[in-house]
């Protein structure tokens, strides 16, 4: 557990379930994605799970109330032959930004990728997300890459 005086970190347990499903609510809505309550539970089910490959982190208040989350997992990256990690999801509530909250988010996967042996830890925003790509400038370097999605054969 990462502590400050202010803000804590720590991984979901199951009483976070309403804390983390508004916060969950808020990161989809930012990126307009609908989260309807059967995706949520099955995304909580994952955080839970300590088989499934995706792990949380939650920073809390000094009350222990969460207001933020990392989603987080391992990656093979095999140009480099190596272990990395991606950062999936990153959210603060909007009256607990600008706090350090997130800084302290950051700093604690960036523990978690040292103490892994992760090469680096990658994630990918929204061009029109400007307050968190200046954030992620100070603590990151953007790469050139551009990615794709493409969609599995429906048949």
């Amino acid at each position: 557990m990462a502590t400050t005086t202010r803000w804590q970190i720590t991984a979901p347990e199951l009483a976070d379930y309403p804390a983390w499903r508004e916060l969950f609510r808020g990161y989809c809505e930012f990126y307009r994605v609908p989260m309807p309550e059967e995706k949520a539970e099955r995304v909580w089910s994952w955080l839970l799970d300590p088989e499934h490959e995706l792990e949380g982190l939650l920073v809390r208040d000094g009350d222990g109330t969460p207001v933020g989350l990392a989603h987080y997992r391992p990656f093979v990256r095999p140009l480099h032959g190596a272990t990395a990690g991606f950062l999936d999801d990153l959210f603060v509530a909007p009256e607990a930004r600008g706090s350090g909250a997130v800084d302290l988010l950051l700093a604690r996967l960036r523990a978690i990728g040292a103490e892994r042996g992760w090469n680096t830890i990658r994630w990918i925003t929204a061009d029109d997300n400007h307050r968190a790509r200046s954030k992620y400038d100070q603590v990151a370097t953007r790469t050139m890459f551009v990615t794709y999605d493409m969609a599995p054969d429906a048949g």
